[in-house]
């Protein structure tokens, strides 16, 4: 293990393995985030988009829906309108005239998201549409949708940025949530210094938090846990980066529900409980039942030898304390990849499975 650590410091290895510069993405993440609030301040909203709004639906799929999970996680404290992320090929049932119906897929040819998007063509729907071009963006011109056109060319995941950013603007002109400069500032800031100063590829292994973390995570099968009041959406990020950076198998799950059902699944099978790494994210703002729960629990997987790790949220304002959590999880998936021997950009098994999907026409 501590030979497999020792590689993240190798400058030939992360030459070799990220030719895409994953690393440096990361590294220039507070720069998209800039770019991303541009898009959002020079984006009008149409004359017939205002009006009663009384929810929110997020429709996409993998990284392009993982922007409207953190807005929902990021305005659960500030908004009173629900907020919802569909993830399939229909919109749910209670959308209707009041609902403002968010389209977002990266590429534009997500075939769920377009799915969605044509079944409620005929209806008389709040609907914006984020995507770069493809045929969701065609879509929006035919249909005169108001269209929040970001650049292309990056691995959806990794255009986080852009899915966030701009949306937050819509939402602060429709006066759903009040745009915090304070905020924003604090959280390019301390991106900044993470992804420069902690988290970055020259900072060795001795004072690198990500690398230190994911030569722990190597070869376990990851468990992560998060209360539900800010950090639901960066566990499910963490798995998800997890899942396509290092091509790992990994799971997640919430408190306190994990405590009527999961931490039983903590006993079998005996062989395999050591093999598994299970890691707390905590933040400032869980509840305090949450905070007992959290000891408690991982008193009681500890007693199965699993290996157990905290990440504690990072800054003052829930954006910032959000994203300090997402780029640990995005940094430590990106050593874990180069642990592996894997380039963390290609996702060639997606690749394929949307090749014999499409033999099908839909």
């Amino acid at each position: 293990m501590a030979q497999s650590r020792s590689l993240l410091d190798d400058r030939l290895l992360l030459k070799t393995l990220d030719p895409d510069g994953m690393a440096d993405l990361l590294r220039n993440f507070p720069q998209q985030a800039e770019e991303a609030i541009r898009i959002g301040e020079a984006f009008r909203i149409p004359s017939p988009l205002p009006g009663e709004i009384n929810k929110i639906v997020f429709i996409g799929m993998g990284g392009s829906a993982i922007g409207g999970d953190i807005i929902r996680s990021l305005l659960s404290a500030d908004s009173s309108i629900p907020i919802w992320v569909s993830r399939h090929y229909q919109l749910p049932l209670f959308v209707d005239a009041k609902t403002l119906c968010i389209f977002s897929s990266y590429s534009g040819n997500t075939e769920e998201t377009l799915s969605a998007f044509r079944g409620g063509a005929k209806k008389k729907l709040k609907n914006v549409i984020i995507t770069s071009g493809g045929e969701l963006g065609r879509l929006s011109e035919k249909h005169s949708v108001p269209w929040i056109k970001i650049p292309s060319g990056l691995p959806p995941r990794l255009a986080l940025g852009y899915s966030v950013f701009p949306l937050l603007k819509l939402l602060a002109g429709l006066r759903i949530w009040k745009w915090d400069a304070k905020a924003i500032s604090e959280t390019l800031s301390l991106l900044r210094a993470l992804g420069g100063e902690r988290y970055a590829p020259e900072v060795p292994l001795s004072t690198n938090p990500a690398k230190r973390l994911a030569g722990d995570l190597w070869g376990h099968f990851v468990v992560i846990y998060a209360g539900t009041e800010l950090l639901d959406s960066a566990a499910l990020r963490f798995r998800n980066q997890i899942e396509e950076n290092a091509k790992a198998m990994a799971s997640h799950h919430l408190l306190p529900e994990m405590n009527h059902n999961e931490i039983l699944g903590w006993q079998f099978p005996k062989e395999v409980l050591p093999k598994c790494a299970c890691i707390f994210l905590n933040d400032t703002e869980d509840h305090p039942r949450i905070r007992l729960r959290v000891k408690i629990t991982k008193d009681l997987i500890a007693k199965r030898k699993v290996s157990i790790r905290e990440i504690q949220s990072q800054g003052k304002s829930r954006l910032a304390r959000l994203f300090s959590v997402i780029s640990m999880g995005d940094w430590v998936s990106f050593y874990l990849a180069l642990l592996y021997g894997i380039d963390p950009t290609p996702v060639v098994v997606i690749e394929s499975l949307k090749r014999e999907l499409a033999k099908v026409p839909s």
